[in-house]
This record gives structure tokens, sequence and C-alpha cells, in this order.
């Protein structure tokens, strides 16, 4: 394959990446994450592995990418207007997420990527009940589970679990 390439100025990854609605071929029961579509405040409570306490305030914004085939977040830990060099080492996240649809398995396809450190996951989203679960593993195959619950038009909670 060849190709070709021509700068163009009035198109841009913006245009291109994000979608402003769920594309038709998903149905509209299957479609968990739309709920989640837009920008959040985040309580961050977390535990390392040595038990010490980590809370901080973060962010994530969240939209349909992919010609609505998908749903991409930017999970932000702490907050940019928090962030410098003394920031934790742990829970420090500028990453994303992307939830792209998979109609085989009527699911989820979830993969984190955190370039900060290095720190990735694949999991499966589905519905279970009135919560979201992803289960999966880290690339050292330790499973983990991660939980959307107590879903409301302007808050949730997320558990990460290993």
């Amino acid at each position: 394959m060849q190709m070709n390439a021509t700068y163009n100025e009035t198109d841009s990854l913006e245009g291109a990446l994000l979608s402003e609605s769920r594309s038709a071929e998903i149905p509209e029961t299957d479609d968990i994450y739309g709920w989640l579509i837009g920008s959040w405040e985040l309580d961050v409570i977390g535990y390392d592995d040595e038990g010490n306490v980590l809370h901080s305030t973060g962010e994530a914004h969240v939209g349909r990418v992919l010609e609505g085939r998908a749903v991409q977040d930017v999970f932000i830990n702490p907050r940019r207007s928090d962030r410098g060099a003394v920031s934790p080492k742990f829970a420090n996240w500028f990453g994303t997420t992307i939830r792209i649809y998979d109609p085989s398995i009527r699911a989820w396809r979830v993969n984190w990527l955190n370039p900060h450190d290095g720190f990735r996951a694949e999991l499966i989203g589905r519905r279970r009940g009135k919560e979201i679960v992803q289960e999966g593993t880290f690339p050292d195959r330790t499973p983990i589970r991660w939980t959307f619950s107590d879903i409301a038009k302007n808050s949730f909670q997320w558990r990460g679990e290993r």
C-alpha cells in the first residue's frame, strides 16, 4: 500500500476522532457507557500496597469517538491545575481509556493506557444489574475488576480491585 499525504488545515484530529452520537450499529440496550459522556470532577481515594491512603481531586473528560463506535476518556489525577514536579508517584494518572463495542460478544473491549508510568490494562465491560463491571488483567496476568456503581445523572462510584 502506498499513501500520499497532503496537509489540510481545515481538518483536525478532533474533527476526525470525535462523534456526536452512538453508531446505529450499537443497540441502545448495549450502550452502557453513553451516560458517561461529558466532563467529571473526581474525588479519588487510593490505597497503595503498603496500606497508605492517598486522597486527591482528579478530572475525566469523556466522548464518543471513531464514528460513534467507541467511547474514550482522558483520566487525570491529580487534576491538571494540581500537577507538578512534586505530584505523587502512586495514583498519578494522565491516561486514556478506549472502550470499543464488540458485537460478537455483545460487550465492550476496554483498554487503559497511562503513558506517565507505562501502566496498561485490558478488560471486558458488561452491564451486571445496575452496575457496569469491567473484568480483565494487567500485563503480568494479575486479574482485575473495575466497577461503576451508584450511577446517577451527576455522580457515580468507581472501584478498582485486583
